[in-house]
């Protein structure tokens, strides 16, 4: 393998795709040679264009829909799928046909994310895809457009960071660096979406962020993308004359962003023609789904525009060959957005839930409350002592503080194009600091919000080579492994489990945990069941601590897994005695080992797509 001359970050976002790199040999320390890939692809049958964003979306035409040659690239003349800008205005008029929204299905463990399932409401006859599948084919697309513009340094020899939601846990994180390496990342890691926008504001600062942030600082990421809304905290310390930024927290993983947004607004546009007297069908409401996606993305990249038209196909027998009309306008669009997702809300306000029906269509799990600025809350309150006992960090929680006081705020994601959703943030964050007498934070200008976790992955990609400014953080959360008590069979009544931490808050990417010597019961040979939990406010815990018993708000379970471990030669569930030994890969994805006490063996469990195990033995 030759030796790397770029590092490369890729957004694999939920409605853009985004290709950044960082030329290694000609840039020096924060100052760096940073450039964004022009993207071919088609944007019309026959006709490939070269931009600045890949949409991300794929289109699976009929086998008559398109001629011979509308499907070509550069690259590739048997491909019979379309890859963004034409994908995406092609499902709009059809969305049966349309993938969509991959991301957001790449992270519910309530479905087999290798299983061919996209469109989600596809009829029989349409072919599907797997949310892996759809993620591959976005960032093989990114690879040929690569190696088409750079021949002489092939995508596969460069230093490539993939980017990822904060809020990912480890069976979705597995899953994108299975995409990543199956499309030739072959040198891959991943990267939280928040901290790579924060690598762009300090790249672009060009070392001037020293100027703008000082120790005792927390610095606020709001992230609020096509599919999820990301919250994260980084700590501006002083260690030997030296800034140093740490992570300190991330947010749940919450799935509200511009997927809710541009339902609500076609309900809104809906709502405006059964005034009129028109009714708009269910499969109506799909496509006008995706135009009012294009008609917002419109509305918040060219501030001049006040409307955008909008039509919807009609199969009516008195709109034969016609289409319904309307329009979406700045006014709803401010309205909608602003209302729905950022209202007004007090730090004592949480999320609200609200009553479920009993059987519901399978679907992607999304947020309950729309509301942006109440999970925000919630978020911060969580977070009151998540520096208390950060080393250097010289800032002090006031007496009686409810929440983590911010005192700047970076935002990030293509919801805040528009000024007035990120004034209404910041706003309603400087209420909060303002009841509890805390100064007003203040805004961090951030870069290009398109292309600002592409362009951070880059230059992430270069300061890991000892170059530049790293934020520190490792694992953002602690995670644990149940362990099964050992009990007479009582009617009723299941083994009460422990949590043995195998991974603390912090652990750092490409470390082992060799857990104490203490060992366990492992079962081998019969189907078995791995329970993992994860907590982001539990902080003192180390590897080997063994909880008994924990409040419910301090440890969230993540995704079962359920394996037969290979017996090798021994009895089918057989009991071998093992120690445990876990280790954070680069990538970010967690990995358990047992090692039998008496001999060779050794059996891995990984997180895979599935939430099932991936389990070796070696």
């Amino acid at each position: 393998m030759s030796e790397a001359r770029f590092a490369i970050g890729i957004d694999l976002g939920t409605t853009h795709c985004a290709l950044s790199w960082v030329d290694i040999g000609g840039s020096d320390g924060e100052q760096v040679a940073q450039g964004v890939l022009p993207i071919p692809q088609l944007t019309a049958p026959a006709s490939v264009e070269a931009l600045g964003l890949l949409p991300s979306f794929i289109y699976l035409p009929h086998a008559s829909e398109l001629a011979a040659g509308d499907l070509n690239l550069p690259w590739t003349a048997e491909q019979d799928y379309a890859v963004g800008e034409m994908a995406r205005r092609l499902g709009a008029a059809t969305p049966i046909r349309l993938v969509a929204s991959a991301k957001s299905w790449l992270c519910h463990a309530g479905v087999d994310r290798r299983a061919a399932i996209l469109p989600s409401d596809a009829p029989p006859e349409v072919a599907r895809l797997s949310p892996l599948e759809a993620s591959l084919r976005y960032l093989s697309h990114l690879r040929n457009a690569w190696d088409h513009a750079h021949p002489d340094a092939p995508f596969v020899d460069q230093e490539i960071v993939v980017t990822i939601p904060a809020s990912f846990d480890p069976a979705a994180r597995e899953l994108t660096a299975e995409a990543a390496r199956s499309a030739g990342c072959e040198q891959m890691i991943l990267l939280e979406e928040p901290q790579a926008a924060l690598y762009s504001w300090i790249q672009k600062s060009a070392g001037g962020w020293r100027k703008q942030v000082q120790p005792g600082e927390i610095i606020l990421v709001v992230d609020v993308g096509g599919g999820t809304s990301d919250f994260s905290l980084i700590a501006v310390l002083e260690r030997d004359g030296v800034l140093e930024l740490h992570r300190v927290a991330v947010g749940e993983h919450i799935l509200l962003g511009g997927d809710n947004m541009d339902l609500a607004l076609a309900f809104a546009v809906a709502s405006k023609l059964g005034a009129q007297g028109i009714k708009v069908e269910q499969w109506q409401l799909r496509a006008l789904t995706h135009s009012c996606r294009a008609a917002k993305e419109t509305l918040l990249n060219e501030p001049e525009v006040s409307d955008v038209p909008l039509l919807i196909a009609s199969r009516g027998a008195r709109l034969i060959g016609g289409s319904l009309r309307s329009e979406l306008t700045r006014d709803e669009l401010t309205r909608t957005l602003l209302e729905g997702f950022f209202p007004p809300a007090a730090i004592a306000d949480r999320p609200q839930g609200r009553g479920r029906a009993g059987l519901t269509q399978l679907g992607l799990p999304y947020a309950q409350d729309a509301a942006v600025t109440r999970h925000l809350a919630a978020f911060l309150a969580r977070q009151v002592a998540a520096t208390a006992d950060l080393e250097g960090f010289s800032g002090a929680r006031p007496d009686g503080a409810t929440f983590l006081h911010p005192t700047a705020v970076l935002f990030n994601g293509g919801v805040f194009k528009s000024e007035l959703l990120a004034e209404r943030t910041l706003a309603t964050i400087n209420s909060w600091l303002a009841a509890e007498g805390a100064p007003a934070a203040r805004r961090l200008e951030g870069a290009d919000l398109d292309l600002a976790v592409a362009r951070g992955g880059a230059y992430y990609a270069y300061v890991r080579r000892g170059q530049g400014v790293r934020i520190r953080g490792g694992t953002a959360r602690s995670y644990y492994v149940a362990i099964e008590s050992v009990m007479p069979a009582v009617p009723g009544m299941q083994p009460p489990v422990q949590a043995l931490c195998l991974a603390p808050f912090g652990m750092e990417e490409g470390s082992d945990a060799a857990l104490p010597a203490q060992e366990f019961g492992l079962v081998v040979g019969e189907q078995v069941r791995f329970r993992f939990f994860g907590s982001s406010v539990r902080r003192h815990d180390q590897v080997g601590t063994l909880l008994d018993d924990w409040p419910p708000d301090e440890l969230q379970e993540l995704d079962e897994i359920q394996t037969t471990l290979p017996a090798e030669g021994r009895a089918a569930g057989e009991v071998v005695r093992v120690r445990l030994h876990a280790r954070v890969t680069e990538a970010g994805t967690l990995e358990l080992e047992a090692l039998p006490h008496d001999g060779p063996e050794r059996w891995k469990v990984e997180f895979d797509a599935r939430g099932n195990a991936a389990d070796r033995a070696a």
